[in-house]
């Protein structure tokens, strides 16, 4: 949770995304520039936070999952499934800027199906009690199929402008998707600390037996953490479709679990369940979406980029470890001992 006490665990990452910072701007020149132009702000650096905002809004669901020792590797397919809902309902193959169904109408649908997505990995999980990654990994393998179906095998182009403003849009000089993933943490970040959601859903992830001895209700946090990640699934689906203005069933969203289980760790939220931190979330997303520009910009060959964004954040990780930290310290220390004596 984003407490004082814990804040410090965000220095590992804060350092890791500034050194990507620097690296891309060491090799580019023109990486930190940004410019006015057309009424909106363009550079590589809006450009980063425009696309991180998808992962950015799978990561704060996550996060709440991760934190009460769940962990949902659906949410890549769930993204299909509201975007070939939400497309279908718009547009499809229908041309001219016509629209099938209103489109308030296909966004609520969209996220309505979402959310039933994560309710039911959280009722697996919480009242059947199968294992969480046995649970999302039903929906997972189902949900591309479901999304295919709903698309006809076929990838749905949407042709209803209005739509595009979603993922593509401006606002006050910054693209739009910024402020939904913004508005949506600045919620979240209020709920878990001006309430009690924090301290329950930490209270479930260290001890779920304690809490529900506590007075906790922790079924009903666990199916609705998993609801409110199908639903952050759902939003990242909208901005991702209204962005390339398509939706395919088959590669929307593909191996999107396994950057937002990424982001999440990098920022130093605990797999174990308990310790979390949404900003950590956030910054764990910018990283991974930094690094990925940093691959292809630096000219990196496509085959080995996931190999090394492997190797980086396994570096990552291992120096926010205590325990790796606490052996380098007594490694070092071993040999001036040994100096002092002789």
């Amino acid at each position: 949770m984003d407490m004082p006490s814990s804040r410090h665990r965000l220095l590992w990452p804060l350092l890791t995304l500034v050194l990507l910072l620097a690296v891309n701007a060491a090799f580019n020149p023109s990486f930190l520039h940004v410019e006015w132009r057309d009424g909106h702000l363009y550079g590589s650096l809006v450009d980063i936070l425009n696309r991180a905002a998808p992962l950015v809004l799978v990561s704060l669901g996550m996060t709440l999952v991760i934190a009460t020792r769940g962990i949902d590797i659906s949410v890549g397919a769930v993204v299909a499934i509201a975007a070939a809902v939400a497309a279908w309902m718009i547009g499809g193959a229908v041309s001219g800027g016509a629209s099938r169904y209103p489109m308030w109408a296909a966004i609520l649908a969209a996220l309505g199906v979402a959310l039933v997505c994560g309710l039911w990995n959280g009722l697996l999980v919480a009242r059947i009690g199968m294992q969480p990654i046995v649970a999302t990994l039903i929906l997972m393998v189902a949900g591309r199929g479901i999304a295919q179906l709903i698309a006809d095998g076929q990838i749905i182009t949407i042709y209803y402008a209005p739509y595009f403003f979603i993922g593509g849009g401006w606002l006050l000089g910054l693209p739009f998707s910024l402020f939904i993933a913004g508005g949506l943490y600045l919620l979240l970040h209020l709920a878990v600390t001006r309430t009690a959601l924090g301290l329950f859903i930490q209270a479930v992830g260290i001890n779920p037996t304690a809490a529900r001895v506590a007075g906790i209700r922790s079924r009903r946090l666990v199916l609705g953490v998993y609801a409110f990640c199908g639903l952050c699934a759902g939003i990242a689906g909208l901005l991702i479709s209204s962005n390339v203005k398509s939706a395919d069933g088959n590669n929307a969203g593909q191996l999107l679990e396994l950057d937002a289980i990424l982001a999440v760790t990098l920022g130093g939220t605990a797999l174990a369940g308990g310790r979390f931190s949404l900003a950590g979330s956030v910054i764990g997303a910018l990283i991974i979406q930094t690094l990925t520009y940093a691959i292809y910009s630096l000219g990196v060959p496509p085959e080995i980029n996931l190999v090394v964004k492997a190797a980086v954040v396994f570096v990552v990780m291992l120096l926010q470890s205590p325990e790796f930290r606490a052996t380098v310290r007594s490694a070092v220390r071993r040999p001036a001992v040994r100096e002092l004596r002789a």
